[in-house]
């Protein structure tokens, strides 16, 4: 099929059954950093929050009426079982969808809610898949593909006609690739239309099957998928879809975990949308190659929003590191009473978004710090040089996943020695000057035995606090945190304090 015949398809795919025309949007923030005008094409508000309803509703009408009479049926866990289960029911055709047992009961109960009938097999995609495959051979179903069909890419390809009656003058459609369906549909009909709109296919990083396929010329198995993208967490590219591909993109860009996580906080801070991490990949594409490409207009495509919403602890937590405004160090300090102030005073204005660190040897202290920078890249390196040069040796874990997700979270335990300890949980203002104000009145009375505080953007930040306090001061120890001035809790008969942090403690 030529990519003619697919913009015919898309123009006669009745996607709006169903579908709505979904709005296109701009992007002030953004477009006002990047120094272009940025659209983004909001196909999180279709009915099931994601493009693939169109997709599954053309495949759906393009069966024959004995086709429609048997049924149909679809694996996934995702938006393409919502799309299936909705499209189904709209045309009154019975729908089975196979998901594995790991699914959750949100997308399970969401896929019921649409009057699809769900077995739950396997533990993952591939073994529910192989379970579709069979049991729509014994009842003659009719398998739903979720991109590497013709007839799902005609109606994927129903976003891009309705770009094409949206905007005029675009430069370039940055847009998600997992199996390749909605850039094979959209790129196929703006090709057809205007060959000189740049297509610009983008990618998790740790699951790039499609630019595995376009260097070996070939569809080829990745190795391994990352997950935390799961809606383009695709193991290998479709065939026929990738023969669309390399006929109408013209770029692919790869990004990591961070950068996805960074420009889910920009289409927030746009247009309070909350994408899922799928969904946001071309606006971080955009970012990664605006300046290689310096595109005077351009649309991206916000192709879902089914987000786990526990994930947004995760997404608030690395978009500044995907944003390069802050930076993650290990410093090895004295461990001696002021040494984390003099530490913050070797640092300068720099603000600290995190410090975690707990006594653990008599002579050094091991920290884990966070600092806001403008640019990463840059700063990482000035300020470990410059860490290093005033005797505390740093080591950089911008880069480090594994400190980023776990350690950072593991740092401390149960101290060496027994001594007097008053554990204190604080609020504090976040204003300049807010955390050098409560080490400056601290001062040098009592050594800093645990310390956990990470900034997150609230009007207040939350710190947990140990001091090694002997108990002829612990009535000026009291004194101090009254005239301190922020809220606190005295937490030194905690249970959870004893029990994990200082079984020592009285």
């Amino acid at each position: 099929m030529s990519l003619q015949d697919i913009l015919t398809a898309s123009l006669t795919a009745p996607v709006y059954d169903i579908a709505i025309k979904s709005p296109l949007q701009p992007m002030p923030l953004l477009s006002e950093r990047l120094g272009c005008e940025v659209l983004i094409k909001r196909e999180d508000l279709q009915p099931v929050h994601s493009f693939k309803l169109r997709g599954a509703y053309a495949k759906l009408a393009s069966l024959n009426e004995s086709e429609q009479a048997r049924g149909v049926m679809a694996a996934s866990a995702g938006n393409h079982a919502q799309g299936v289960a909705l499209a189904a029911h709209k045309m009154g055709i019975k729908a089975t969808i196979v998901m594995p047992r790991t699914t959750p009961d949100i997308k399970v109960a969401a896929v019921k809610k649409h009057g699809a009938e769900v077995i739950l097999h396997g533990d993952n995609f591939s073994t529910a898949q192989e379970f579709a495959l069979d049991l729509a051979e014994k009842e003659g179903r009719t398998i739903i593909p979720p991109y590497n069909d013709l007839a799902v890419i005609a109606g994927q390809g129903t976003v891009g006609l309705e770009l094409l009656s949206q905007a005029t003058k675009l430069d370039a459609i940055y847009i998600p690739v997992g199996g390749g369906g909605l850039a094979a549909g959209v790129g196929a009909v703006i090709k057809s239309v205007n060959p000189d709109i740049d297509i610009i296919a983008v990618e998790a990083e740790d699951s790039a099957c499609y630019l595995k396929a376009h260097e070996v010329g070939k569809p080829t198995d990745l190795d391994k998928v990352g997950l935390f993208a799961d809606g383009i967490a695709v193991k290998q590219i479709g065939d026929v879809t990738f023969e669309v591909l390399e006929q109408v993109v013209d770029d692919i860009v790869t990004v990591k975990t961070d950068e996805i996580c960074a420009a889910i906080q920009d289409i927030f801070n746009d247009v309070r949308a909350i994408s899922e991490p799928a969904g946001a990949v071309a606006v971080a594409g955009l970012k990664k190659t605006q300046e290689k490409y310096n595109h005077k207009r351009v649309a991206v495509l916000l192709s879902g929003a089914n987000i786990n919403f526990h994930s947004l602890r995760h997404v608030s937590e690395r978009s500044e590191l995907g944003e390069a405004a802050e930076v993650v160090l290990a410093a090895t300090i004295d461990e001696h009473a002021g040494s984390f102030r003099n530490f913050c005073e070797t640092l300068g204005n720099r603000a600290i978004t995190e410090f975690n660190y707990r006594l653990a040897d008599p002579d050094k202290a091991n920290i884990f710090v966070g600092i806001k920078v403008q640019d990463a890249n840059r700063a990482r390196h000035e300020i470990v040089d410059q860490l290093n040069a005033n005797g505390i040796p740093t080591l950089d874990l911008s880069d480090d996943e594994m400190a980023k997700v776990h350690l950072r979270y593991m740092v401390g335990g149960i101290p060496p020695m027994k001594f007097r300890e008053q554990v204190v949980s604080f609020d504090f203002p976040e204003v300049p000057g807010a955390l050098m104000k409560f080490l400056n009145t601290l001062g040098n009375r009592w050594n800093i035995t645990l310390f956990h505080y990470r900034n997150h953007g609230a009007a207040y930040g939350r710190v947990l606090a140990g001091f090694d306090v002997p108990e002829s001061q612990q009535v000026d120890f009291e004194s101090y945190l009254q005239d301190l001035g922020y809220r606190f809790t005295n937490q030194s008969h905690n249970p959870a304090y004893h029990r994990f942090l200082n079984p020592f403690s009285e």
